[in-house]
């Protein structure tokens, strides 16, 4: 089965941690530095990228994620942040960095894919989606998607992530489909709505404010909405997909979060064994108002499988001392991620969190497990 989880990292670099697990809230604040560029001396190499799980970085704390919601900045020249000078001054600024890439084996030509075409909306967002910069080589992200949008009038920035369930190729069903289906229409309902209440001039007439376009949408909302636009797909057969859309105001510093597995059935002309409908209705949500130096942190399976929520943080931390701007630093500490999830997948002598995992559940499994693995940092600053 697939899993997403998000954290939210708020502790200090020189403190101690304790390992936390998916589906928990994890937060650390960052120490403020004066940004430096990010040259090959300062670059954080592989090799101090540790494996161990000691506490070695800082103390963590944990809830259960209840139904939430997040937001992000984006823009089409793919920058993590709106430029000062063409955004309104609000208390919180979100710098985004992301990630990805498909299985180490995935190879197109040995598994049953059937893309959206290019020419198509949703194909031409997915190939632009894409061709975000990042250090991580892959040629796609295989059966994950994810989508970073920034919410109208600069209010927010909204992003998710979803894994799309590969048991679907077994059926002549691309699993990739759904995924991208479903973080297509997050992005595009997000782009047309505030991450908090409109802002409506006081002083405005009454015809004025009516004029004011746009509403306030949620995670959880946009998670529902965002299905709905997945089932009037005709090149959406069927599929399923843990997916994780949140959400951050920029005027309150509110995170809001919805996480769900969401399961599509079979349109009428064909029958699927199994098939079984999960509603966003019944989706987990959470909110928290954030602070400054707040990580937020969302992934897939691929990642929370093969590292440890101690190894996280670490990545985090060494990133963080290598100094950089802001952007330049999310978007290192998602690479690194992901590098070392490819690196931890394929050690069969290393103990996974996976392996851990089904262990308790009596199964035996040893090393790293191989998937698709997507990762999206999101770093907060107050402006005020």
């Amino acid at each position: 089965m697939s899993s997403i989880s998000s954290s939210v990292i708020r502790a200090r670099v020189a403190a101690s941690t304790n390992p936390a697990f998916a589906r928990h809230v994890l937060r650390k604040s960052l120490t403020r530095h004066k940004p430096q560029p990010l040259t090959a001396s300062t670059a954080i190499p592989r090799s101090n990228i540790t494996t161990s799980t000691s506490n070695s970085i800082g103390r963590m704390t944990r809830s259960s994620i209840r139904k939430s919601s997040t937001a992000h900045m984006y823009h089409d020249s793919h920058s993590a942040t709106i430029p000062p000078q063409t955004r309104l001054q609000r208390p919180y600024t979100f710098h985004i960095g992301a990630s990805w890439a498909g299985k180490p084996e995935y190879e197109p030509s040995q598994s049953f894919k059937i893309p959206f075409p290019s020419d198509t909306l949703i194909g031409t967002w997915r190939d632009k989606t894409l061709s975000r910069k990042k250090a991580v080589r892959s040629a796609d992200a295989g059966e994950d998607f994810f989508f970073v949008q920034e919410m109208r009038n600069h209010s927010g920035v909204s992003f998710g992530v979803a894994d799309g369930v590969g048991g679907w190729v077994d059926s002549g069903v691309d699993p990739a489909l759904f995924s991208q289906a479903l973080m297509f229409h997050a992005h595009r309902y997000s782009r047309n709505a505030w991450a908090g209440e409109p802002e409506i001039d006081p002083t405005m007439d009454y015809e004025e404010r009516e004029q004011v376009e746009g509403w306030e949408m949620t995670p959880y909302e946009c998670l529902d909405l965002a299905y709905g636009g997945v089932l009037r797909e005709k090149s959406v057969q069927a599929g399923s997909s843990t997916a994780c859309i949140i959400s951050l105001n920029a005027s309150s510093g509110l995170l809001r979060s919805a996480k769900q597995l969401t399961k599509l059935p079979a349109n009428a002309g064909r029958k699927f064994s199994r098939a079984c409908v999960d509603s966003p209705a019944e989706a987990d949500t959470f909110e928290m108002k954030l602070r400054d130096g707040d990580l937020v942190i969302a992934y897939t399976d691929g990642f929370s499988d093969n590292v440890f929520p101690s190894e996280m943080v670490t990545i985090c931390s060494l990133v963080a001392r290598a100094g950089g701007t802001e952007d330049e630093q999310v978007q290192a500490m998602a690479d690194r991620m992901v590098e070392y999830a490819r690196r931890c997948m394929k050690n069969k002598t290393r103990v996974s969190p996976f392996e851990r995992d089904a262990s308790r559940q009596g199964m035996y499994f040893r090393g790293g497990k191989e998937d698709d693995v997507t990762v999206i940092v999101g770093l907060v600053r107050e402006t005020s």
